[in-house]
């Protein structure tokens, strides 16, 4: 296939991801009774920020035109281990080394195993020819690079099997927030969708924020209590639960609100249906902070400015464009390179 024509495909996957497809729906909900964190709502939240934000024909073609993509076809097989956190999680990796002109060799998390298939099995029946470009294995075997998402402790394994490839293996990290208690009513609401979109499971999710010593919680508890419907889903009811408890228990001093627990520790990652806080004097700190810490630190939501280091606005974590790379490591670049 010519970059054309890829882009092509790409951009009518896009308007099939916003078209509320009855038969997408169905396999939504086939991965909601797989895996109660993906509910229906969630896959559709990430079908249509798929398509509005990464499948878009003009968008599509400066990206590649900022690589200088050329017309290389099925060049290098590269192995992708995909994640399951949130739904469609891996996608960016697929769109990237399919728009770069190479195949994929895809091992699905059981946590999110049948999208993805759906997806590639549309864009195959729109044009045969894209088919050879994707293929779905148990183990991966046979490529010349692999992408690999896990934990931390999965990382090491990802680089012990892995190291001998070009490669890039992602670990644990979230994004933070930096408040001065100037925010608006307003603010506060955008970051608790930070805070709760995908119950808090993604990556690009805040799960601590940084607070002047004098900040007032209760508007930010206010605030983000609109979103108490969260506790409907049993699995975040039973998070929320047995940290509450294991908190009374260990009389740890804590902030909550009934659908989430704010307690002051140095973490950048926290518990299911809890939200780390720290406290902070001057902004040059957080910058010194921010550098030291930046192999945790997927992104940072602010409205304040800080030096030399990039910010998102409240509410716009889980917005990324297709030059967000995760873990800040150039995916298009790595590719072209191979």
């Amino acid at each position: 296939m010519t970059l054309k024509q890829r882009i092509a495909l790409l951009t009518q996957l896009g308007e099939y991801l916003l078209s509320g497809d009855e038969l997408l729906k169905a396999f939504m909900t086939r991965t909601q009774y797989n895996n109660a964190w993906l509910t229906v709502e969630n896959c559709e939240k990430s079908a249509k920020a798929i398509g509005k934000y990464f499948l878009q024909q003009a968008p599509l073609e400066e990206w590649a035109k900022a690589y200088n993509v050329e017309e290389n076809t099925l060049s290098k097989k590269v192995g992708i281990v995909m994640a399951g956190n949130i739904p469609l999680v891996g996608f960016h990796d697929l769109l990237a080394i399919f728009l770069t002109g190479h195949q994929s060799i895809i091992k699905l998390s059981d946590k999110d195993r049948f999208l993805i298939p759906q997806l590639i099995k549309k864009m195959g029946e729109w044009n045969e020819a894209s088919k050879p470009y994707f293929e779905i294995v148990e183990r991966l075997t046979g490529f010349d690079a692999v992408i690999a998402t896990g934990s931390n402790n999965s990382a090491r394994y990802f680089e012990q099997y892995f190291g001998k490839y070009p490669n890039i293996i992602r670990k644990n990290r979230n994004a933070i927030a930096i408040l001065d208690g100037t925010e608006s009513i307003a603010d506060l609401y955008a970051l608790g969708n930070d805070v709760f979109e995908y119950y808090g499971l993604g990556c690009r999710n805040v799960s601590k924020i940084y607070v002047p010593r004098d900040f007032n919680f209760d508007p930010l508890l206010e605030a983000f209590h609109e979103y108490n419907s969260i506790v409907l889903n049993n699995k975040y009811k039973n998070n929320f639960d047995y940290n509450y408890a294991m908190l009374i228990l260990n009389k740890v001093p804590y902030k909550a609100n009934g659908c989430i627990i704010l307690t002051e520790n140095e973490a950048i990652t926290s518990r299911i249906a809890s939200l780390h806080y720290e406290f902070y004097d001057k902004a040059d700190n957080l910058v010194v902070e921010i550098n030291r810490r930046t192999e945790e630190i997927q992104c940072v939501v602010a409205k304040m400015e800080l030096p030399n280091i990039q910010t998102i606005p409240f509410g716009k974590a889980q917005r990324p464009q297709l030059t967000d790379y995760a873990d800040g490591v150039d995916t298009m670049e790595f590719l072209i390179n191979l």
